[in-house]
């Protein structure tokens, strides 16, 4: 069974750092593009982050250049996401999803995680 699952999440006051994890079983990542979605209450699911299967290519939104990191570890079938500063605006429930291409838009991808809450509050 093809599955992905989240981790890393919680609740963590503003300024703080969370790393989320993207576990991959029943597959190997090693030719998958990756991305990070987020999908806060009341409010449509964006595109975060995304890697290509050689990790060479990476991409963000706006909103989290030059605070988030993506990166993976094909040897641990695992694709990680580092939020650093974090904002209140940040907080969602957040998802990975694999893909052949390494892309923003949601529909490209074909599996998906159940998603990880990030709080982000004092």
């Amino acid at each position: 069974q093809l599955q992905l699952v989240e981790s890393g999440g919680g609740l963590v006051q503003p300024g703080g750092s969370l790393r989320l994890s993207c576990a991959a079983s029943g597959f190997t990542l090693d030719y998958y593009a990756i991305g990070w979605f987020r999908q806060a209450p009341g409010k449509e699911r964006e595109g975060v982050s995304c890697i290509s299967s050689s990790g060479g290519i990476t991409n963000y939104a706006g909103s989290v250049k030059g605070r988030f990191t993506i990166s993976r570890d094909n040897a641990k079938n695992t694709v990680y996401l580092q939020m650093n500063s974090l904002k209140p605006e940040d907080t969602a429930i957040y998802y990975c999803a694999a893909g052949r291409i390494a892309s923003m838009v949601a529909v490209r991808y074909d599996y998906w995680g159940q998603g990880t809450q990030v709080t982000v509050s004092s």
